[in-house]
């Protein structure tokens, strides 16, 4: 199997921290120890991939934001990770004028212009110090990879490439081209970095057209410049792809404006969507208040805890995708035999010594080196373990209380239902006035997939009534003026998109998990089963990538930027299914549609696919972005 771009993006990093020479593989010769300098933005590349230990192994001891104020150290080298910015550019120049450091790597996460090369030339000769800039590359590692299959392109400044910013009514044209041309720069990366050039496929008419013909055009100047494209050379010749190259579908988040705002029922996007998630690592308001605090005592400070779900953590591997029931049986499962093992883990201490020293412990020594062997090795196994139930104990009940004080579970089955167009139980109103069901967001969430999966609109006057229950509730009708303009508007384009017969089987309350000892107690939550079916994004990879013939995708742009003349076509050249598929919303995307791939991918042997997108949003963030969109 070809390896994960997470991977390739990891083997960059460390080639680059490794002063851009392959990192040995004999660890016996001490690391160089030298200074990492980077900006937020390789800060939010870096954090995903590598944790401090791994930087420390590499020989980084200090690793500083560019913009802080920073001590010289004279007898080190350092290795920067910056954007090409005209800030940044300037920050460097001071650093050698300042000769903070014994030499410079810079490394430009795209690549950098030639004018802001020579101004670092000047800034150089004037600070006498051109030899102690020993080298300068591009690295075009301008994307941050989250999951071994799922990429975005950018988390500081994301609001520049937004879904308001794309579609703003009043955006002028040189806007558009500069957003578009940050989205094509990071795309463009992410093929370097995969080392593949894909066959493109896209709609017409939309933001998603415009990358793809940027991009075909930016793959096809490279490809032809033989000298310097990025494409040759010993990346190819690994061959990390079979023959096959991979099929690259762009998709606009207008195709589906339901599935961002849908309410979850999977681990991951639960987490995502009720708790402050960002780039892998959850933070949390620990010590929200049990026990009151005395009268006249000042309240207790909310410290805050971060946690980091990784590759590493297996549990969160297994069940990132897993419905919440599920998960809190599988938390409750490890947590027992966990309890079963802590009587061992008091064991291993008291061989070791660790607890009440007796004066035979020191007689017992020699027989029990073996064991004590044994207990050095086991003992931080152990406690790893115990630190990840932790962990995932804190978040998961941290869910589940919002899951009961919102009732998340009657959202999630209801909107199901109305996306899938099965029968209701009961009407819209009713949820929508019931003051304990959610907040007024929830609320809102609710109304607006009604809205959009109705294939007829509610009529005037019932529109009111509901518009009344909304504000009544609380709510912010903004995004309910955008959502209609947009529904005008793809009424003409389109047919509204076709959720498939999801279904929700509810197994009854629960009865499992309902045994004593569980620390989740989750009476009154609807234990909820998933049916496999595909979002309309799955939908359209699934058309493509399997060349069927589907009225949906069949007038779907073409670009091979491998052909000599750009030849305008929708038809496809090759008729074989793709094995690789790479698929990316312009406008943003969630965990939601990312763990229907995930699906969607296991049902399919031997293939591959990639999800990618230009902002990860959970539906309060979209939400904010449509009500700013709905106030113009």
């Amino acid at each position: 199997m070809a390896a994960s771009v997470r991977e390739k993006q990891t083997v960059a990093l460390k080639r680059m921290l490794n002063f851009n020479a392959p990192p040995l593989k004999n660890t016996a010769a001490e690391p160089v120890w030298k200074v990492l300098i980077y900006d937020r933005f390789g800060q939010d590349i870096i954090s995903p991939l590598l944790s401090v230990k791994e930087l420390r192994d590499m020989g980084i001891t200090l690793h500083l934001l560019l913009h802080s104020d920073r001590d010289p150290i004279p007898d080190v080298p350092a290795i920067y990770f910056v954007m090409p910015t005209e800030e940044n550019i300037d920050r460097i120049c001071q650093d050698l004028r300042n000769q903070l450091y014994e030499s410079y790597y810079l490394n430009f996460i795209s690549a950098i212009s030639r004018s802001k090369l020579e101004d670092i030339a000047s800034a150089a000769l004037a600070a006498n110090a051109v030899n102690l800039v020993t080298k300068v590359f591009d690295q075009y590692l301008n994307f941050i990879t989250l999951e071994d299959d799922m990429f975005i392109l950018c988390h500081q400044n994301k609001e520049l490439i937004s879904y308001h910013a794309i579609n703003r009514a009043d955006i002028q044209d040189t806007d558009m081209e500069a957003i578009m041309d940050t989205i094509v720069d990071s795309l463009f990366c992410f093929f370097v970095t995969l080392g593949a050039v894909p066959i493109i496929r896209c709609p017409r008419g939309n933001a998603a057209e415009m990358v793809a013909v940027k991009l075909d055009k930016k793959l096809r100047e490279n490809l032809r410049d033989a000298r310097n494209s990025l494409f040759t050379g010993d990346s190819m010749a690994a061959g990390q792809f079979s023959f096959q190259r991979p099929l690259f579908v762009l998709a606009d988040r207008n195709v589906d404006m339901a599935t961002p705002l849908h309410h979850t029922w999977t681990y991951q996007a639960l987490i995502h969507d009720v708790l402050d998630f960002h780039l892998n690592r959850v933070m949390m308001e620990e010590g929200v208040g049990a026990e009151p605090s005395p009268a006249g005592a000042r309240p207790k400070k909310k410290s805050r805890k971060t946690y980091d779900l990784t590759a590493a953590d297996k549990f969160w591997q297994k069940h990132k995708g897993s419905p919440f029931p599920e998960v809190a049986e599988s938390v409750q499962e490890e947590l027992d035999t966990y309890r079963a093992q802590e009587d061992e883990v008091k064991r291993l201490k008291s061989i070791m010594g660790l607890e009440g020293e007796d004066e035979g412990a020191i007689s017992m020594l020699s027989d029990n080196t073996a064991k004590l062997t044994s207990a050095m090795s086991s003992l931080p196994e152990l406690l790893e373990k115990k630190r990840l139930i932790d962990l995932h104990t804190n978040v998961a009940t941290a869910v589940l209380d919002h899951i009961k004080s919102r009732k998340l579970d009657v959202y999630f089955e209801y909107e199901e239902k109305l996306m899938s167009k099965s029968t209701l139980d009961k009407s819209l109103l009713d949820i929508i006035s019931d003051p304990d069901a959610g907040t007024p967001e929830d609320k809102m969430r609710l109304f607006l997939i009604f809205y959009i999966t109705a294939q007829l609109a509610p009529s005037e006057s019932d529109l009111e009534q509901y518009k009344k229950a909304l504000t009544d509730a609380g709510c912010d009708l903004s995004p309910l003026n955008y959502i209609k303009q947009w529904k005008a508007f793809t009424k003409m384009a389109a047919t509204p998109a076709n959720y498939g017969n999801s279904g929700v089987k509810p197994m009854g309350l629960f009865s499992r998990v309902m045994n004593t000892g569980s620390q989740f107690v989750m009476e009154g939550v609807k234990n909820l089963v998933l049916k496999q079916h595909n979002l309309p994004v799955t939908r359209i990879l699934d058309n493509l990538m399997e060349m069927k013939s589907h009225p949906e995708t069949d007038d779907y742009r073409y670009f091979d930027p491998k052909m000599l003349r750009g030849s305008e076509s929708s038809i496809p050249r090759n008729k074989n299914p793709f094995q690789e598929a790479i698929v990316f919303v312009v406008g943003g995307g969630n965990y939601i549609e990312y763990q229907n791939l995930v699906d969607y991918t296991k049902s399919k042997q031997g293939k591959k696919v990639v999800y990618g997108c230009s902002e990860l949003f959970n539906a309060a963030q979209f939400i904010k972005q449509l009500s700013q969109l709905g106030q113009k």
